[in-house]
């Protein structure tokens, strides 16, 4: 299979893959608050994601109020989109339900294991993924809020989180009041390899890339940053690594084996 460095989107017109190639992060919404059948509905959809064994181990909070979402506000880093949007969720990876009901059932079950940790936080992932494309379908805009996991202990007192569960990320819903620029991605070379992993042209591609969002964020709305790919990335691995979390999830139950 050969893939192209910089890929044309939709080239066949499908209505489904152009959704998903114009996919980019609302942070600024109108008024408007999301009819209760579509939300309803869009949550359904998210439902039908694909879920590990059908374990479906993920629970939303829906935080509908306005001193908790002003909370989370805070504990998310001043993120005002989360009390401004329509709808807020907190993503959960949820273990509590499905091993109490393997319990109920006869198992003598085994908790706290990496790989529950693993099952949970990507069912909670990919349902919300599929929600989000629902929505966005919908002419509705999102933000995933990765911010929760700045204080997970906090928020988790906040919405009464039981062990076994701990809050992935949030999520805004609502109407846009903005129309931001589709961020680009990388080359899919760079990401998708054949039989084996091959990195000897990565670092040119890069480059290149780099360059590319130089430009993305020197003309995008505002036009005021400076900066590129790599550059984005260095507080990942210096001041926002959260190391918090190893110890957080072993108390919450989870993870430690």
């Amino acid at each position: 299979m050969t893939i192209t460095a910089n890929p044309t989107f939709n080239a066949a017109g499908n209505p489904v893959i152009d959704l998903l190639s114009r996919h980019r992060s609302i942070r600024k919404f109108t008024e408007q608050k999301i009819p209760a059948q579509l939300l309803s509905d869009l949550l359904h959809a998210g439902q039908c994601a694909a879920t590990s064994s059908h374990v479906q181990a993920y629970t939303l909070i829906h935080v509908v109020d306005t001193a908790k979402r002003e909370r989370l506000v805070e504990l998310t880093g001043g993120q005002g989109y989360v009390a401004s949007a329509s709808d807020f969720f907190v993503f959960c990876a949820d273990m509590k339900r499905p091993t109490e009901a393997a319990a109920r059932a006869g198992a003598e079950i085994i908790t706290g294991t990496t790989e529950q940790l693993l099952v949970a936080s990507i069912d909670a992932a990919m349902m919300a993924q599929n929600l989000v494309v629902a929505a966005e379908s919908e002419g509705l805009g999102i933000c995933y809020i990765g911010g929760i996991r700045n204080d997970p202990a906090a928020v988790s007192d906040l919405l009464t989180l039981p062990d076994q569960v701990y809050p992935v990320f949030g999520l805004c819903l609502g109407y846009p009041d903005q129309d931001s620029q589709v961020k680009p991605r990388l080359p899919l070379s760079v990401i998708v390899k054949t039989d084996s992993y091959n990195s000897e042209q990565d670092n040119a591609l890069i480059d290149g890339f780099d360059a590319t969002m130089e430009t993305y964020y020197s003309e995008r709305l505002g036009g005021n940053k400076s900066s590129n790919w790599s550059k984005q990335l260095k507080p990942l691995f210096t001041s926002k690594l959260r190391l918090h979390l190893k110890e957080f999830l072993e108390k919450r139950g989870l993870g430690r084996q």
